[in-house]
């Protein structure tokens, strides 16, 4: 019975790896997964040397593992908050497995009680690749822990952006992945939050003129003054059906841990 227990929770699970399989990452096979977003927004904006920083729905911890590969020596501290206690443990053993547990916790937690989870403006940087959908629009996963990680039903967008502000320092910076077509009330809600867009690129599947940008990057910074740089398009493919473009090859490439990459990224959705 044991042995038959251990062989469910293995099956249960993936082991995949990035950077010619130099990072693993455990998945759930039924569950969410990441994908390419979760790539773009590790590698927006490299830390700072010394940084404090906050993943907002870490899911299985993949944009933290990313930022710890590239540029650990440089994170003083990362916390992943995470609200579901199956993709929180999963977070937990990807961190242990990749002997990233000294300087990486978990926070089993609701960003909606962000209060009493972080001391207020105790984070040089937060990332997050939040939930695409309102609740009730997009396409609905049958799966739980899928339809969490993809449509607002545990908490809105104002919410997840008062968070982020809460725990930034001022003249820190939040980075994020979002929706082209919400941009507008994406940029209210930073707005209202006393967040400043500082750079912004549109990504698009591939180059193709009457193409419409999928999603947008964003780096916003806490209480900083106006003005802000949009960055030359993001291109994920080649073409229709073809393969990753060299920007997006680039980022899945081992780099001796500071790849020195243009950080102008951007993508698909979780």
């Amino acid at each position: 019975m044991i042995e038959q227990e251990r062989r469910l929770a293995t099956d249960a699970v993936t082991r995949d790896s990035l950077f010619d399989g130099r990072l693993s990452c455990l998945q759930h096979r039924q569950g969410y997964r990441f994908s390419v977003d979760a790539v773009l927004v590790a590698h927006f904006l490299p830390p700072a040397r010394g940084a404090a920083i906050l993943d907002l729905g870490a899911g299985c911890g993949i944009i933290g593992l990313i930022m710890m590969y590239r540029w650990g020596e440089r994170i003083k501290e990362l916390t992943a908050l995470e609200i579901q206690s199956r993709l929180a443990d999963l977070a937990r053993r990807n961190f242990e497995a990749n002997a990233f547990q000294d300087k990486c916790r978990v926070v089993e937690g609701d960003l909606r009680q962000i209060t009493a989870i972080l001391a207020p403006e105790s984070c040089s940087q937060v990332v997050c690749n939040p939930p695409f959908y309102r609740h009730g629009s997009g396409r609905r996963s049958v799966n739980q822990e899928t339809l969490a990680a993809r449509h607002q039903i545990l908490c809105g967008l104002d919410q997840i952006i008062g968070a982020a502000a809460f725990a930034l320092k001022t003249g820190g910076s939040l980075v994020l992945i979002y929706p082209a077509e919400g941009l507008a009330e994406l940029t209210v809600a930073l707005a209202t939050s006393k967040l400043e867009i500082k750079r912004l690129q549109c990504v698009y599947s591939y180059p193709d003129p009457e193409a419409p940008a999928r999603l947008v990057l964003i780096q916003a910074v806490k209480r900083a003054g106006k003005g802000g740089r949009i960055l030359a398009p993001w291109y994920i493919y080649t073409q229709k059906h073809g393969g990753y473009s060299e920007e997006m090859r680039q980022l899945y490439q081992d780099r001796d841990n500071d790849p020195g990459l243009n950080p102008r990224p951007a993508t698909g959705k979780k």
